[in-house]
This record gives C-alpha cells, structure tokens and sequence, in this order.
C-alpha cells in the first residue's frame, strides 16, 4: 500500500498545484455556489468522461486526465462549502483556501487508506470506465439526498459520497498514468 499513498500524493501535488494557479487567476469566486451547483459542475465533468471513452471522435482537445482532475478540485470545493457554508462574496485568500484544500484532502486520503485496507486494493484491478460509472452513481445519490434537504434514512452523507470520487478519480488518474508507461 505504500505505492498506493505515493501514487496518491502524486496526483493530488497536481490537482492542488491546478487548485492554487485557479486561485490566483479567479480568486475564490467558486464560494459563492451552491452545493447543487457544484453537484452539477461535478455532473458534467464526469459526464464528458464518459462521453470521451466511449466516443470515437473527440471536439475539443482536452482528455480524461484534466476532466477527472476537475472531479476531484470541485468536490474539494464542495467539501469546504459543506463545512463553511455558502459566501456572498469571495472570502478566502489563497493561502485560507489551500489550508482548507490539504485538510480536506487529508481526510480524504484517510478514508482511502482505511478502504484500501479493507479492500485489498480491488481498485487496482478495476477499468477507469467503472471508475467513471461509480463517479456518476455517487453524483446521482448526492442529488437525491440534495432532493431530499440533505437528509438520509439509513445512507452516508453527501460528504462521504463527494470523498468518494476524489477517490475513484485519484484511482483513475493513476491507472491512466501507469498505462502511459
């Protein structure tokens, strides 16, 4: 599992160096969405995904790497909105918002430590195209529970299902690198 976390930490150095290039260039002007917005923005990357592996032709010259990275800067967002709530205005420095992107990742790598413990690294032997399935499954859930006021019966919470595609989207971005080799 140590190439695991290696691996991990690789691809998120680059999410995060994206994350903080974004912010200097915008600010922080994503706090201003809702958690649905960010649901939808989230949709729609992984939808591209999708369309992108399945689609012969491609229009715009952009892959699955920067899209799955997205998923995971995005879901980040939205993690950092369900605990600060939503702004009216940009409110956080560069520096505020990156603290609050390497806590959130922290937590985040955690339960995946704790999975892939559990799990025996199953990921390993799965297709980035499940992974892209299971990405668009916890979107679904997350929109029903946003449907229902975020409550749930017996479920994980919307964090848990955001947490989760940073997972499988680091996963993927991993397969898609060792398969470059």
């Amino acid at each position: 599992m140590q190439d695991t976390s290696k691996q991990y930490d690789a691809v998120i150095t680059n999410c995060r160096s994206l994350f903080i290039n974004k912010m200097k260039d915008y600010g922080c002007a994503w706090r201003i969405l809702r958690l649905p917005s960010l649901t939808d923005q989230i949709f729609i990357k992984a939808q591209r995904i999708r369309g992108l592996q399945e689609n012969e032709v491609r229009k715009v010259n952009e892959g699955e790497v920067s899209e799955f990275i997205g998923v995971i800067n995005y879901c980040i967002m939205a993690l950092i909105q369900l605990e600060k709530g939503i702004a009216t205005q940009p409110d956080l420095s560069t520096i505020e918002a990156t603290e609050l992107y390497d806590e959130k990742i922290g937590q985040t790598k955690q339960l995946m430590m704790d999975k892939n413990h559990d799990y025996g690294e199953a990921w390993r032997d799965m297709r980035v195209s499940s992974l892209t399935d299971l990405i668009l499954q916890k979107l679904l859930r997350v929109k029903q529970i946003e449907d229902n006021k975020g409550k749930t019966l017996v479920s994980e919470g919307i964090d848990a299902n955001y947490q989760d595609m940073i997972n499988y989207s680091v996963f993927a971005l991993i397969h898609l690198d060792v398969n470059k080799i």
